[in-house]
């Protein structure tokens, strides 16, 4: 399981961010961006549309090389050089994307069962027991095993994605717009599995969402994302008491008021 006490992460914030830039072209996305998760902390990251959120989060998992700047995890960097520092830690955090990114191929057991095969290591009586175990960790029964993601409903996709993503136990979950394309009510639900699931296993959590009840809901912390760079990171709290254009125009109107209400309840 998860733990906070990791020795590794005593000493190392989960996800540090020095310096990051990055540019496509003469296009600058991010310019020196400096950010820490703490192990245990919920941060939901949020900004405006083309702000290159879901970009730093490639970044953080290593997807995507910065142009500048340093990206590291449990205080390792994600593009060490040595393959094998490389592989540990993508095997320490899960990746939730934002429309489950499933392989149509396969069935929801497979894709459960993929990252635990990749590690060429467990026999299959114990990946069938721990695909089975993360199926009712998301509150599914063993029966949706055998189906198809194309007969899923969009609620189901998201908890496979996510049983997919905690398959490997990690100490790290990183979620693009976890809540995307759901109802309300499923929305809310799958945020209520999250927040458990975070209580009981005490993972830390990036979050990249532009839904200001799942961010109320959910993140410990807020990392607001505007003019290419990190202008406001604190408690929802804080966060609001910062005056800066872009945090009016996100948090101010009657829709956002109420969303914000309603997750703090």
């Amino acid at each position: 399981m998860a733990s906070t006490a990791d020795n590794a992460t005593a000493h190392h914030p989960a996800v540090e961010l020095r310096g990051v830039s990055t540019h496509f072209g003469d296009t600058v996305i991010h310019r020196a961006i400096d950010l820490d998760v703490e192990a245990g902390q919920i941060l939901g990251l949020v900004g405006g549309s083309g702000s290159g959120k879901t970009t730093l989060l490639r970044e953080i998992v290593g997807l995507l090389p910065p142009t500048a700047g340093t990206v590291r995890l449990f205080g390792h960097s994600v593009f060490d050089r040595d393959p094998l520092v490389r592989r540990n830690l993508r095997r320490r955090f899960g990746m939730l994307f934002q429309h489950g990114a499933l392989f149509s191929s396969l069935s929801v057991f497979d894709n459960i069962a993929f990252p635990l095969r990749e590690l060429r290591v467990l026999d299959e009586d114990l990946i069938h027991d721990l695909v089975f175990l993360k199926l009712g960790m998301v509150e599914l029964e063993a029966r949706h095993g055998d189906l198809m993601p194309s007969e899923l409903s969009g609620g189901m996709v998201k908890r496979v994605a996510l049983a997919r993503a905690l398959s490997l136990e990690p100490e790290l979950l990183v979620l693009d717009e976890p809540t995307s394309g759901l109802d309300p009510d499923l929305a809310d639900s799958f945020v209520s599995l999250i927040a458990m699931l975070q209580k009981e296993l005490g993972f830390t959590v990036v979050m990249v969402t532009h839904d200001l009840e799942t961010l109320a809901g959910l993140a410990t912390r807020v990392a607001v994302l505007a003019e290419q760079r990190i202008i406001a990171c604190g408690t929802l709290a804080e966060v609001l008491a910062v005056d800066h254009p872009f945090i009016r125009s996100f948090f101010s109107s009657k829709n956002a008021a109420a969303a914000l209400q309603k997750g703090f309840v």
